[in-house]
């Protein structure tokens, strides 16, 4: 039996929406006012599902624990409070959060075991979501 579980984090960052291949005009147009130069905030919420087997013992399909613990280590603690476009991951990438959600996908895959991570989904406003859940991601 294959079960899902989602779990939900929240932490703060800031960013700037520049493509350097765009003149400032374009940015402008494009990005609007994300497009200021001194960047601005969101608070976001996250969603990691993961999926797999539920452990007979545990009743889970993994410890929330070792979930959070993970989480916390790898992703909060790495962008909460930070501004993205400061980190290598986003140096030819526009730190979108389309963007953030494949790399936030993409650590938790490669990282926490006890569970296939299958989706994430990131709430950045109260009008904008997003979600990823793995294949061709396109980058700028």
């Amino acid at each position: 039996m294959k079960a899902y579980l989602t779990r939900a984090y929240m932490f703060s960052a800031s960013h700037r929406l520049h493509c350097v291949d765009f003149s400032p005009e374009k940015n402008v147009e494009v990005y609007g006012k994300c497009n200021n130069p001194h960047g601005h905030g969101h608070n976001y919420r996250i969603e990691v599902t993961v999926a797999g087997q539920v452990d007979p013992k545990l009743g889970m399909i993994c410890d929330l624990g070792e979930l959070d613990t993970f989480v916390q280590n790898e992703i909060l603690e790495r962008y909460g409070l930070a501004n993205l476009n400061t980190f290598p991951e986003f140096k030819d990438v526009v730190p979108t959060t389309e963007n953030l959600s494949v790399e936030i996908f993409n650590r938790i895959r490669s990282g926490f075991n006890p569970a296939q991570v299958t989706k994430v989904r990131i709430q950045e406003t109260a009008m904008n979501s997003f979600e990823y859940s793995g294949g061709a991601a396109l980058r700028n």
